[in-house]
């Protein structure tokens, strides 16, 4: 029976400094921080290091041609490549590298493949107020105001199970914790501030009096990501819509139809809590044949004589 390969003590020590760097500097997300470590340590066992010091351009390069040959995508290879160029860079500020072997090499070219979404009446369909009206009535109310918050807010599903009591304003605004734990203020629509109003008068008989958690379970704990991706799940299945409909969807449709009506880039980036304008921009190539007809029907050029 084989064992596990164990990384060098050295190239343990410094991977393991690395890591809580990220977590305590960089406040990134446990799940990113698990991706972190994984990847550099199948690069370590790749390439048998003793220590991270020795590392080249030439063992990058085999790097990635491994990983090829394992049968990873593009987007998989790209990034343990980030990974590995991140922890370069954090070795050269420690002293313990001069360069970084990965600079200059490039990543495999990959498909950006364009986020789905729902139309705007296949959202009136999912919400609808007849899509939860059957079974237990709390529960239907709960479900109404996360799938109304993640799709009314554009909140990704992390960040609507980490909603606390305390994160609701008075104003009608919410507080939310977004990647790198960096807080955003969000308006809450007519809609989801009804919603979420409904649930929170009827929370009190589903959970106990210490728990902070906006959302919860039959548990009364703190609801997971899982589930409320499950029971959105079984809301599409109910109205019957002609697609597989994920909480990440909902963001991306909140996003998508946002956009069309105000045509404004930075606005959609400040709601989704983006950093770079560049992610937000995926969402201008959406619905082409849109801008398509908008154009037909406007530009005096394009009349058919």
């Amino acid at each position: 029976m084989e064992t596990e390969t164990l990384l060098s003590p050295n190239c343990q020590h410094w991977l393991d400094k690395f890591i809580l760097h990220l977590q305590v500097e960089r406040g990134l997300s446990a799940h990113t921080l698990s991706n972190y470590q994984r990847q550099l340590q199948d690069i370590a066992k790749t390439l048998h290091l003793q220590e991270w010091s020795s590392i080249t351009p030439v063992d990058v390069k085999r790097v990635m041609a491994n990983a090829k040959l394992a049968g990873h995508k593009p987007r998989s290879i790209a990034l343990r490549l980030s990974a590995l160029r991140t922890f370069c860079q954090y070795l050269i500020e420690q002293k313990q590298l001069f360069s970084n072997p990965v600079e200059g090499i490039s990543a495999p070219k990959q498909g950006k493949p364009l986020p789905k979404q729902l139309s705007v009446d296949e959202m009136q369909q999912l919400l609808s107020n007849d899509a939860q009206s059957s079974g237990d009535e709390g529960i239907a109310c709960r479900d109404a105001a996360m799938f109304e918050l993640l799709y009314g807010c554009g909140l990704r599903l992390s960040e609507l199970t980490g909603l606390n009591l305390s994160d609701y304003q008075k104003d009608g605004t919410i507080r939310v914790m977004g990647k790198g734990s960096k807080q955003r203020i969000l308006p809450l629509g007519r809609q989801a501030q009804r919603a979420l109003n409904a649930w929170l008068k009827v929370r009190p008989a589903y959970t106990t009096p210490y728990e902070n958690a906006v959302f919860v379970s039959k548990r009364k704990t703190r609801i997971s990501n899982r589930q409320v991706a499950n029971r959105l799940n079984h809301l599409a299945q109910q109205q019957h819509l002609s697609q597989t409909v994920s909480p990440h969807k909902l963001r991306h449709s909140f996003a998508t139809h946002v956009l069309e009506s105000s045509g404004d880039l930075r606005a959609v980036q400040e709601l989704l809590g983006h950093a770079n304008l560049s992610t937000t921009q995926v969402y201008t190539h959406l619905d082409f044949q849109h801008l398509a007809k908008v154009y037909d029907a406007a530009h005096p050029r394009a009349h058919k004589k």
